[in-house]
């Protein structure tokens, strides 16, 4: 079937902003340029959204990205950040435990600006209170968006960013979920990073991807 030549529109100007958001994150400025994939771009993208710099990042909440705030990093909130990798040099393991450690200090630094420290594990629609919750999605790009700056500012020596990813088999009463992804270097084996399971200041979820996907 021919496509259309407004949908070919639609598919190139999509096209054209994914693009543009991977650009944006390697711009003037920066420690050096850093490839974004496709999904992780999507992220962004799909919620109308810049992907994070060196400075700054979109902290989404409310479900979906409904609620928004700029987190622009302090001096004193790369030096937290930085004191906290450092524990990680040692070795991928020692590395995935900082991780966690990072992702609670932002759970930590975000609570009381957004009222997330109000936040509950597994928060969704359901639970009536966005004002004060991340969903999965919430929390895969908030989580994203922080390796993204520390992998930005060197602080990560064993791992990349993998691709966001996503569970949910109703044959098996698996509840739909999505996760940030560590990638290890050296082993090429993927690690979730996943907070949205986790009450407040609750260290997220680091698991094998493999894992993962049979959670629930």
């Amino acid at each position: 079937m021919r496509e259309a030549a407004g949908s070919r529109g639609l598919r190139w100007a999509r096209s054209a902003a994914l693009a543009a958001l991977a650009t944006a994150f390697s711009g003037p400025g920066l420690a050096g340029p850093l490839e974004m994939s496709r999904a992780v771009a999507e992220l962004y993208a799909s919620v109308s959204i810049y992907p994070p710099s060196a400075t700054s990042m979109t902290v989404c909440y409310g479900f979906v990205c409904r609620r928004r705030h700029i987190l622009d990093f302090t001096a004193g909130d790369r030096a937290a950040l930085t004191a906290i990798m450092k524990a990680g040099r040692a070795n991928a393991v020692a590395e995935r435990a900082a991780v966690q450690k990072a992702v609670i200090w932002f759970d930590r630094r975000m609570g009381p600006i957004l009222g997330t420290n109000k936040r509950v594990a597994k928060a969704d629609f359901r639970f009536r209170d966005d004002a004060h919750n991340y969903d999965c999605w919430d929390t895969t790009r908030n989580t994203t968006s922080l390796l993204l700056v520390m992998q930005q500012w060197g602080l990560l020596k064993f791992h990349s960013i993998g691709d966001p990813k996503f569970r949910g088999y109703s044959l098996v009463l698996q509840t739909p979920h999505n996760t940030a992804v560590l990638v290890d270097r050296a082993t090429k084996v993927e690690w979730v990073v996943d907070l949205w399971p986790r009450g407040y200041l609750q260290p997220p979820d680091v698991m094998t991807v493999a894992k993962w996907v049979t959670e629930n």
